[in-house]
């Protein structure tokens, strides 16, 4: 290396993962053709003891590349699997990609380089949700996780023009002290750690940066039971990053908790209060024609049975990720939720 030539930093990539045998190897695929020298680079596979062939196909990964490693997850949740990883990790960047996920060769050097470059404290990439299969349905849910009728402004799912900070990323790039300094996820949250590690950054005074030159592409869920599930796990974590953090990250995290407590107020006073179905009828019809209007927009070149499944789709999204927000909430104000502090770095490594 001549004086001239910039050092390049070593980087960890975090892979959590559990039963994940119809994307791992193409995820896997995708890292190892990451434009990164391998020997500045390794690849912890955190596994959550999967039941299917996950870890025979990450087993004969790691027989072909010496810089790739399999470790356990007793626990079997994302937050622990990602910490497992970042004690783990050797490198002086981290990078967290998901199991779900087909990167692009720039993706790490993009955000390694935008890391540094930038002096922002965590860098991420635009999420491209791509159909689980491409079924009416399938299309149908990755079009709902990536309008902006279906998630707002997450600005990481709906797409940047140009580099912003924001307020979270999917997926983090951060440097190995900015967990010394923050400490690791919350382990009590069975989903959304990553808003909860983020508000807690920005807390501290770091800066969140999303860039649009890097990309992933996403597989979204093929089902709406699964859908329903996600966004209810999403909905439900939200009251508790909030209890934590001291305040609600933003607005739109109120939205359909508040859309869902108003139709159920509304209909269930509507024996006693003759006003109320009219309160009912004025919060559900726009929403309704804004529904259609949407997944007419968004889905027709896909085809009438896409437009039908978006129909359903975007509702799905919007009641269960109420429902979840409501739920938890509840749960809150009735005192049977517990506090958990910030999970802290070993002190070894």
């Amino acid at each position: 290396m001549s004086p001239t030539t910039p050092r390049v930093a070593t980087v960890s990539v975090i892979v959590p993962c559990r039963n994940e045998e119809r994307y791992i190897a193409r995820c896997l695929d995708s890292i190892v053709a990451a434009e990164y020298p391998r020997d500045r680079l390794e690849v912890l596979v955190v596994d959550g003891l999967s039941e299917d062939r996950t870890r025979a196909i990450v087993a004969d990964y790691v027989t072909r590349y010496p810089f790739i490693r399999l470790l356990d997850d007793p626990a079997r949740t994302p937050p622990t699997a990602v910490n497992t990883g970042i004690r783990a990790a050797r490198g002086e960047i981290l990078v967290r990609m998901d199991a779900h996920g087909v990167y692009p060769p720039n993706y790490i050097p993009g955000l390694a380089a935008a890391l540094q470059q930038t002096g922002a404290d965590s860098v991420g990439g635009v999420l491209v949700t791509l159909p689980a299969n491409q079924t009416a349905l399938g299309k149908a849910i990755a079009i709902a996780m990536s309008h902006p009728f279906g998630v707002g402004n997450s600005y990481f799912r709906v797409g940047v023009r140009e580099p912003r900070w924001v307020d979270t990323i999917a997926f983090f790039c951060c440097r190995r002290e900015t967990f010394d300094r923050i400490g690791l996820f919350d382990e009590a949250l069975a989903r959304d750690e990553d808003s909860e590690f983020n508000g807690r950054l920005i807390q501290a005074g770091g800066r969140i940066l999303l860039v649009p030159n890097v990309t992933a592409q996403y597989y979204a869920r093929d089902s709406l039971r699964q859908l329903a599930r996600m966004y209810h796990q999403y909905g439900y974590s939200k009251p508790l990053v909030a209890r934590k953090l001291g305040r609600v990250t933003t607005v739109r995290q109120l939205v359909p908790a508040g859309f869902v407590l108003t139709l159920a107020a509304a209909t269930l006073a509507t024996p006693w209060v003759p006003a109320a179905g009219a309160v009912c009828v004025a919060a559900a019809a726009p929403y309704l024609l804004a529904v259609m209007a949407c997944a007419i927009g968004a889905g027709y070149r896909a085809g009438l049975r896409t437009v039908a499944a978006l129909a359903l789709a975007f509702p799905i999204v919007h009641v269960s990720y109420g429902l979840g927000f409501l739920r938890s909430t509840l749960k809150l104000m009735l005192g049977s939720g517990r506090r958990v502090p910030p999970v802290e770095m070993p002190l070894s490594r």
